[in-house]
C-alpha cells in the first residue's frame, strides 16, 4: 500500500512539474493571489497619487514651450521609472527560498519569469492607464491628434507603458540578484539617481558618458515623450518673461552723436532698415531746411554728411529710458517673436524630431531593454541552487 503511494506522488510530482505552459499559469496564479493577499494591490493607488502630484506641477508647462516640455517629460518618466522599480524590487528576493526549493523540484525558472513578466505587465499597464487619467484629471492637456492611433493619449500611454515595464523588468533583474530585500532596496536609490543623472536630457553631461545614456531607460523614455509632444516647433519663453519682469527697469547709457548716425545708416539691422524705409511724406514734422530725399534714411545719410553736424560727432549725451520703452519702439510682437520663435530654431535638437521613424526607434530601445533585462533575471536565477544563505 504503501509502494502504490509512493508511485502516485512520485507520479504527481512529474505531471506537476511537466510542461512548461502549465507552470506559467500556477505562477502567475500564484502572483494574482498575492496581489490581493499580500497588498500588492496598493502599488495602484500609490501610482494615483505620485501621478496626481506631478501632473498639478506640469500642468501649466507640458505641450506648451521647450522649458516645460522638457521637465514635464522628465517629471513624467521619473514617475513611470519610480512605479517600475517599486513593482518588483522585492518579488524574487523575498521568497528566495521557494523558489530554490520549488527549482530543485522541477520548476522552470524560464517559467517563473515569464509568469512575472505577464503580471508585471498587467501591472505596468494599470499603472499606465491610472497616470494617464488622473494628469488629465488634473489639468495636463494631451493633444488629440494622434500619429500612431486616432488619440494621441493612446500614443503617450504606449511610451509611458514601454518606459514603466522597462524599469519593472531591471528591478526584477536586480532583485533575482540581490539575495536579501534590504539589499535590493539599498541598491534601488542608486540606480533611481543613475537614471536620473544619465538621462541625457536634463543635465549637460561630458563627452565620456555618450557610451552610458543609451544604456538607461530614462534616456530613450525621455526621448521618446520630448519628441511626441512636438519639442522642436514649440517656442522658448523663458527670455521673454524675464523681459516682461523687466519692464520697469531703468537703463541708462552714454552715446556720442557719431556712434547714434553709424547706427542709423546700418542697413543690415532689420529694425533700422525698416526705419530707413519710411517714406518722407509721412514724418509729421521735419527739418527748417528742404532736402531731396523720399524716405528718411535718405534724410539721414545726407544728414550725415551734412558738416555742421559732422563738427559735432564726438560730442556724447546721456539718456535714462526703460526696458519696456525700448520693447514699445522696437515693437512688442517683434521681440517676443525673437525670443521665442528665434531662439528656439536655435535649441532645435534632431533627437527630438517627431516623426514615426524616430519614435518607434525610441520604442524598440525600450523594448530591447525589457528582453535584456528578463534575459538577464533567466540567466541569474539558473544559479539559485548555488546560493549558500
Amino acid at each position: 500500500m504503501a509502494e502504490m503511494e509512493a508511485k502516485r506522488t512520485q507520479r504527481h510530482m512529474r505531471i506537476r512539474h511537466r510542461g512548461r505552459s502549465l507552470q506559467i499559469s500556477i505562477c502567475l496564479g500564484k502572483q494574482l493571489r498575492m496581489f490581493v493577499y499580500q497588498n500588492d494591490w496598493k502599488l495602484l493607488p500609490m501610482a494615483a497619487l505620485i501621478a496626481g502630484l506631478v501632473g498639478m506641477v506640469i500642468r501649466t508647462r507640458l505641450f506648451l514651450n521647450m522649458e516645460g516640455t522638457l521637465t514635464g517629460a522628465f517629471s513624467l518618466i521619473m514617475v513611470c521609472i519610480w512605479n517600475g522599480f517599486f513593482n518588483s524590487i522585492q518579488v524574487i528576493c523575498r521568497e528566495r527560498e521557494v523558489i530554490k526549493r520549488e527549482h530543485r523540484s522541477g520548476m522552470h525558472i524560464s517559467s517563473y519569469i515569464t509568469a512575472h513578466m505577464i503580471y508585471q505587465a498587467m501591472l505596468c499597464l494599470m499603472q499606465t492607464i491610472i497616470t494617464l487619467y488622473i494628469t488629465s484629471l488634473v489639468g495636463v492637456k494631451y493633444p488629440a491628434q494622434g500619429m500612431f492611433t486616432r488619440w494621441m493619449i493612446v500614443d503617450f500611454g504606449i511610451s509611458l507603458f514601454l518606459i514603466t515595464y522597462a524599469a519593472d523588468m531591471m528591478s526584477l533583474w536586480i532583485s533575482s540578484i540581490a539575495r536579501t530585500t534590504t539589499a535590493a532596496m539599498t541598491i534601488m536609490p542608486f540606480v533611481l539617481i543613475f537614471q536620473l543623472v544619465f538621462s541625457g536630457g536634463m543635465f549637460v553631461l561630458p563627452e565620456w558618458t555618450d557610451y552610458i545614456t543609451p544604456l538607461t531607460i530614462s534616456n530613450p523614455g525621455l526621448n521618446v515623450v520630448v519628441s511626441q509632444s512636438d519639442y522642436n516647433s514649440q517656442p522658448v519663453i523663458a527670455l521673454w518673461d524675464q523681459v516682461t519682469r523687466l519692464d520697469k527697469q531703468e537703463i541708462r547709457t552714454t552715446f556720442s552723436v557719431g556712434q547714434i548716425l553709424d547706427v542709423l545708416q546700418n542697413k543690415s539691422l532689420e529694425p533700422v532698415a525698416e526705419l530707413r524705409a519710411i517714406p518722407l511724406k509721412d514724418i509729421s514734422q521735419m527739418a527748417s531746411y528742404a532736402v531731396p530725399a523720399d524716405t528718411l534714411g535718405d534724410f539721414i545719410d545726407i544728414v550725415a554728411k551734412d558738416p555742421s553736424v559732422t563738427a559735432h560727432k564726438d560730442e556724447s549725451y546721456s539718456v535714462s529710458t526703460t526696458v519696456g520703452d525700448i520693447v514699445d519702439f522696437i515693437g512688442e510682437e517683434k521681440v517676443a517673436d525673437i525670443l521665442q520663435y528665434q531662439v528656439a530654431k536655435a535649441n532645435y535638437n534632431p533627437q527630438f524630431v517627431n516623426t514615426k521613424s524616430n519614435i518607434l526607434h525610441y520604442w524598440l530601445r525600450l523594448c530591447l531593454l525589457i528582453v535584456v533585462f528578463a534575459v538577464l533575471s533567466c540567466i541569474f536565477l539558473e544559479f539559485i541552487d548555488k546560493d549558500k544563505r
